[in-house]
């Protein structure tokens, strides 16, 4: 290689470095930080942000959301209609904390509903 051309080669390599470097290191999209950090969890074939709602049926729902339950409502986020059985035709579901087993003793965070006079029997 004559020294004209290699002295041609290495400007041509310092100036495209150079023009490489100006620009700085590689620069992500705004907010991909923030997905990777954040929680995803799956209901049925759809993510969600559980700080924002929940699964319920295999529905993604707003953690505010509520629903009947006899005579209540309850955040089915958060808690769970139960059937009451007890002997009192007056008092057909209980109103229990999410993840409590419907058929334990009752504890002082239950209600317990009355069914509403447009529900049947159980």
């Amino acid at each position: 290689m004559t020294p004209r051309l290699c002295i041609l080669a290495i400007s041509a390599s310092v100036c495209i470095l150079l023009l490489l470097c100006s620009h700085g290191a590689p620069v992500s999209p705004a907010g991909t930080q923030l997905l990777l950090c954040r929680s995803q969890e799956r209901c049925g074939d759809q993510f969600y942000d559980p700080r924002q709602d929940c699964c319920y049926d295999d529905a993604v729902v707003p953690l505010g959301r509520t629903q009947k339950c006899g005579n209540c409502t309850f955040r089915v986020c958060f808690e769970q209609c139960c059937p009451w059985l007890v002997n009192r035709p007056q008092e057909s579901f209980v109103v229990k904390v999410k993840g409590q087993n419907c058929y334990s003793a009752p504890s002082s965070d239950d209600r317990v509903c009355p069914r509403s006079k447009t529900q049947g029997t159980l």
